[in-house]
């Protein structure tokens, strides 16, 4: 066991080491379809990975729009790029509440007209190490799954059309695919209608996620078939996928000069508050993939997982 920790990790160090060196590489002038008047929101952007991604797009070029929900914190956060030279704004967001999010949609229209690029980094997880605590699980389901749903529905109408086509991408993780080896969910029936695009819907989803809450809630989630490590975050995050999978597909459909392309990534188990410090990957590595799927000018990628910029099986 100790050998294949050994050389998942030597695995992981090489792939990072070659991240590094493509982050290295600048985009060429035919790849950089934006310019500093695409928009770019990153929500949960005062601190980690958010933070992180707010950064890179900005130095790449855009304006970003970090949000917080602490207006304060997130005043302090954006004043630390502007100081660095970038071209950043900021504003108050709490994805979980309408009114907060109402607000925001109605400035970014007022002040910009309409965004090109929605980052859903805002997320919660209060299990640490082999802890797998549902108390919190309400709140992981509503602020990583409706929270992030929210801001989707909110923002797609002010997205602005391009050639180059507008992006979501929505941070999420390994644990919530459909069919994963440690994380799946074992009802064979229920993973047969959310893996085929003829009978997955939000519908589907919401009942999902409904399902499992009302099964904490009467304390028999641990015999509902559920994954059983990080439960309540790797539920929220296969909604997140498979609402990603179903929009990306809803989406198809918009005309040339219209298109909106989504997908999820996941930036691994990050050295940041969230998981107290413990992860093995810094915030720079964590938020690479975000900002290449963000920025990428290959625009038919959409309704994809990645990780490391490579597509995983969802």
């Amino acid at each position: 066991m100790t050998g294949k920790k050994e050389k998942s990790s030597e695995k992981r160090e090489k792939r990072l080491q070659e991240i590094s060196l493509l982050r290295t590489i600048p985009y060429s002038d035919h790849q950089r379809w934006w310019s500093e008047e695409t928009l770019a929101v990153v929500t949960g952007a005062n601190r980690g990975i958010g933070f992180e991604i707010a950064r890179q797009l900005a130095g790449h070029g855009l304006t970003v729009i970090l949000t917080s929900r602490d207006t304060g914190v997130g005043i302090e956060a954006a004043k630390v790029l502007q100081e660095g030279g970038f071209n950043v704004d900021v504003h108050q967001l709490n994805i979980l509440d309408d009114e907060s999010v109402s607000e925001f949609t109605k400035w970014i229209k007022e002040k910009y007209g309409g965004v090109d690029i929605l980052v859903n980094n805002a997320g919660v997880n209060y299990n640490l190490g082999s802890g797998n605590s549902m108390e919190y699980a309400k709140q992981v389901i509503e602020t990583n799954y409706y929270g992030t749903k929210n801001m989707v529905k909110a923002m797609i109408p002010l997205m602005r059309p391009s050639a180059a086509g507008a992006r979501i991408v929505n941070v999420s993780s390994r644990l919530g695919k459909l069919n994963g080896r440690r994380s799946r969910i074992e009802d064979e029936a229920l993973r047969e209608k959310l893996s085929n695009l003829e009978t997955l819907s939000e519908e589907l989803i919401d009942n999902m996620v409904s399902t499992f809450l009302q099964q904490v809630e009467d304390n028999t989630w641990q015999s509902g078939g559920w994954p059983q490590k990080f439960t309540d975050y790797a539920v929220s995050k296969l909604a997140v996928n498979l609402y990603s999978v179903l929009m990306a597909n809803q989406l198809a459909g918009r005309p040339e000069g219209g298109k909106i392309y989504i997908n999820c990534y996941c930036p691994g188990w990050v050295k940041t508050a969230m998981t107290g410090w413990s992860g093995n990957v810094s915030a720079e590595h964590a938020a690479d993939t975000g900002v290449w799927l963000a920025l990428l000018p290959n625009k038919e990628v959409t309704g994809k997982l990645f990780a490391e910029r490579r597509e995983l099986k969802l």
